[in-house]
């Protein structure tokens, strides 16, 4: 049986950044792969590199030095429109705090990257309803996110990363800022659309029973990575 294939890779990579004379090395020579449907957990401590790695994993930024491929292409090598649609259609984004538009609707949020994707009004109104019906919110699609618990809208967040059916999620910290209750919620539901969406999944995360839940635990330490294979439960 031939290994899954690896939809992410990372290549000698480094992120440098310069304060006046001096350099602030993040990481560098970082090298891995994630395959397809792999669930994969980020660790380490504050400050880590952890949200300069998802970053440059969905080209929100340019590393100083290596290669990110996505599907065995450069991702680096990706012209301006190109880099756009690959964070548009290819990588669902989680942020810890959710970036939703207050004023809108959650129904309108979660509507509004597939409008930009150039997708049918109608089309797009049904996909949001279907996702937000999936995350608990059938029920309150109607109301302006600005009303809702800190909960919901990270859930509307959630369904909005899986407007565009992406291939690939990545989450930074999203429990960060939800009580204990209300993490579990979130946790069970992302290995839960993991899994019904066939997603491949990195999520950085202090929350250890997140965590536990992947299948490799990859460790940021003083810009250095090590990886931990978490045993499958029986």
């Amino acid at each position: 049986m031939t290994a899954p294939f690896a939809i992410l890779k990372v290549d000698s990579l480094a992120k440098i950044y310069r304060s006046g004379d001096e350099e602030v090395v993040v990481f560098d020579g970082l090298s891995f792969e994630v395959r397809r449907g792999e669930l994969v957990a980020l660790v380490g401590e504050s400050g880590a590199g952890k949200s300069t790695l998802l970053h440059l994993l969905a080209a929100l930024d340019t590393p100083t030095r290596g290669e990110v491929y996505f599907e065995g292409e450069r991702v680096n090598a990706f012209r301006a429109e190109e880099r756009a649609d690959y964070r548009n259609s290819k990588v669902g984004y989680l942020w810890q705090m959710h970036y939703l538009l207050p004023e809108f609707s959650a129904l309108e949020n979660v509507m509004l990257p597939q409008l930009i994707g150039g997708r049918d009004f109608s089309i797009a109104r049904a996909r949001a309803s279907e996702l937000l019906g999936e995350v608990g919110l059938g029920k309150a699609f109607k109301r302006r996110v600005g009303e809702l618990s800190g909960g919901e809208q990270q859930r509307v967040a959630l369904a909005r990363a899986l407007a565009n059916q992406p291939a690939v999620l990545l989450a930074d910290e999203p429990t960060g800022n939800l009580d204990p209750r209300t993490a579990e919620r979130i946790i069970e539901m992302l290995e839960g659309l993991h899994r019904a969406h066939g997603l491949t999944s990195v999520l950085a995360t202090h929350n250890l029973e997140l965590a536990q839940r992947a299948n490799r635990i990859l460790r940021l330490d003083q810009g250095k990575l090590s990886e931990t294979i978490v045993p499958p439960v029986h």
